[in-house]
This record gives structure tokens, sequence and C-alpha cells, in this order.
């Protein structure tokens, strides 16, 4: 399974990129907005910074919600660098323009997906990633991760070959529940992936190993 985080924060990313897991980066314009970066110039800058940390996808969203202006933002986003991939909302113009980026040579993540219905779309369209958002939906008493499951399994019968991106993932425990799933990737925030490091039997073996060192060498 691929780890991917989801922020537009490089120190951050160039964190995650040190731990020795990150297999690349997922930004939305609320990111871009925390970070304080506006403009087109800064943004456009920014995310060849964040293509010069990473070595690998970097997922870059298109502000534009019609058919025309997708197409037009997505091809400028694809030229400032071979990593990046056009992050294109679940619409009808989106499913759209995700069919003409796959017929074009440029990468698609396709977001804001909620139910398998729409998964399904995606893939038909050609999207190269599909992003449901399991954490809004356990926010409204759904269960997230079930449509990973669901998703994962109808790529599998049908056999389609767009990743499944587990996205709005809020906690350590989502990415295990992800995994088991068989989510191709994942893309969390880097406390939920450092999360994935600690257990209190590792820091109590740890203080043993340590203790009985100090009495063999003092």
């Amino acid at each position: 399974m691929k780890f991917f985080i989801d922020t537009a924060n490089l120190e951050q990313i160039q964190e995650a990129q040190d731990l020795g897991v990150l297999d690349g980066v997922t930004t939305n314009p609320s990111l871009m907005a925390k970070e304080g970066i506006a403009g087109d110039e800064n943004i456009k800058n920014h995310y060849k910074a964040i293509c010069e940390i990473v070595d690998g996808d970097v997922s870059a969203e298109v502000i534009a919600i019609d058919f025309e202006g997708m197409i037009a933002e997505g091809k400028v986003l694809a030229d400032l660098h071979p990593n990046i991939v056009v992050k294109v909302p679940m619409t009808k113009d989106g499913i759209k323009a995700i069919k003409y980026f796959s017929e074009n040579g440029i990468r698609t993540n396709c977001t804001l997906v909620f139910s398998p219905g729409q998964a399904l779309l995606a893939a038909k369209a050609g999207a190269d990633y599909v992003s449901p958002f399991i954490g809004r939906l356990d926010d409204i008493s759904s269960d997230g991760v079930q449509l990973i499951y669901k998703i994962v399994d109808m790529y599998n019968y049908y056999g389609f070959e767009t990743q499944v991106l587990a996205a709005s993932i809020r906690s350590s425990q989502h990415i295990m529940q992800c995994a088991e799933a068989g989510a191709d990737v994942i893309t969390a925030p880097l406390s939920a992936i450092l999360g994935l490091l600690k257990h209190p039997l590792t820091d109590i073996g740890l203080e043993i190993f340590l203790k009985d060192y100090k009495k063999l060498n003092s």
C-alpha cells in the first residue's frame, strides 16, 4: 500500500520523506490556504517545490467547476512537473474532464467520492486514482471504511486499473482499516502516519533493553 501525505506544508512533507516511506502527496485549495499560499503563480511554484521534495505522484486540484475551465487549468497543472496528477471533482463535468484527460495522456485523481456508483463512473472514465472520503462519511454516521471495501471488491471484480486512494483519514486506526480493506493508497496527515510508530509495549521493551545494557556496562 502506498503512503501519501495530505498537506501543503513543505516541512511536514520533508519530514515524511525523511522517514523513508512516503510515496506521494495530495493537496487541495483548503490545504493551500492553510499555508497562506495564494495567487496562481505562488500556487504553481508551491507545487513545483513539493515535486522537488517527493519522488512520487503529487495531486494538484483544479479550481474550475466547468468542463472547459477544468481542461484549461488541468493542462497548466500537468505541465508543471511529470509527477503532477490532476485532481478533478466528482461531478458531471468532472467525469467528462477525466475522460478527456485520460485520452490525452494526463493522469487524474477523482476526488470527493462518497459512493460505489461515483467510483464506478470515475473508473469507467479512466481515472488513475479515485479518492473516497472516509472521514467525512464517518462524520455523518456512515461507515467510511465499508465504502473502501465495496470499491476495492468492485474494481477487482471488473478488472479496473484505477487505484483506490483512501482520503479524509483522521487517525492511525483509519490507515490500518484501509490496509485491511485493500486500499491501494492512503493519504493522511503526518500525525496519523507517525502514530503507526507508537505502541506501549515497544516503549516498555526499549526501556528494559536499556536498563539491562546499563547493568552490564556500568
